[in-house]
């Protein structure tokens, strides 16, 4: 029988995460990230596209991207 304690200090959390990224299409700034507290991240950069690409070379995909207004977009990513 396996056994985690997931209580212990170190322990990675095991599950699904979320990061939701707003950007300005136009000009490719990155203006807010927002995750979930155990989320494994990389740098943020100030572009969107690169902060993108660095989750996404992590594991992190791509579960939907929602208008906002004429120049913001919402990038919603997910890490199982």
């Amino acid at each position: 029988m396996l056994y985690r304690n997931h209580s212990k200090i170190g322990t990675a959390w095991i599950g699904t995460h979320v990061i939701v990224i707003r950007c300005n299409f136009l000009t490719d700034e990155l203006l807010s990230i927002y995750k979930s507290d155990h989320a494994p991240i990389e740098p943020v950069s100030p572009s969107c596209t690169e902060t993108l690409s660095r989750l996404m070379s992590i594991g992190y995909q791509l579960n939907g991207a929602f208008p906002l207004n004429t120049s913001d977009i919402q990038y919603v990513l997910i890490y199982k």
